[in-house]
C-alpha cells in the first residue's frame, strides 16, 4: 500500500508540473524594456510559445522554416503581411506561414501591443531574417 501511495503521488506531481493553466492577462514583463520584450512560456520538441510586448514596432522580417501564429491579447497596431497593411487588435488571430514577410509598423494604442506567439517547429531565435539584410 505504501508503494502504491508513493506511485500515485509521483504521478500526480508529474502531471501537475507538466501542465499549466494561466490567464494570458496575468503575464507581465519580467524586466524593463525599451521597445520589445519576449517571455517564453512553453516549449517542447515541436513548438515554442512566447508572450511578446511591443511599444513601438518591429522591423520587417520573415522565418525561412517556421510558421508563426499570433493572438493579440492587448493593444492595437498596424502590421504588414507580405506588403499588405492590416490593423490588428485584441482578439485577432494572425497566421504567418514560413517565408511570409511581416512587421509591426506602428503600435496605435496607449498600451503596448501584447501577443501570444507560437512558432512551429521549436524556435531557437536564429530563423529571424530581417529584410534589410537581404539588400
Amino acid at each position: 500500500m505504501k508503494h502504491l501511495l508513493s506511485f500515485a503521488f509521483l504521478l500526480i506531481a508529474c502531471y501537475s508540473f507538466s501542465q499549466e493553466h494561466k490567464n494570458l492577462n496575468d503575464y507581465k514583463p519580467t524586466a524593463e524594456y525599451e521597445n520589445v520584450h519576449v517571455l517564453k512560456i512553453a516549449e517542447d520538441d515541436l513548438h515554442s510559445t512566447y508572450i511578446i510586448w511591443v511599444k513601438d514596432g518591429v522591423s520587417e522580417h520573415y522565418h525561412a522554416s517556421h510558421t508563426e501564429n499570433i493572438v493579440v491579447i492587448q493593444g492595437k497596431a498596424r502590421m504588414t503581411l507580405n506588403g499588405e497593411e492590416i490593423t490588428v487588435k485584441k482578439g485577432d488571430f494572425i497566421n504567418i506561414p514560413e517565408g511570409t514577410k511581416h512587421a509591426v509598423m506602428e503600435v496605435t494604442s496607449h498600451k503596448p501591443l501584447k501577443v501570444l506567439s507560437t512558432q512551429t517547429p521549436i524556435f531557437d531565435g536564429k530563423d529571424r531574417i530581417f529584410t534589410d539584410q537581404d539588400e
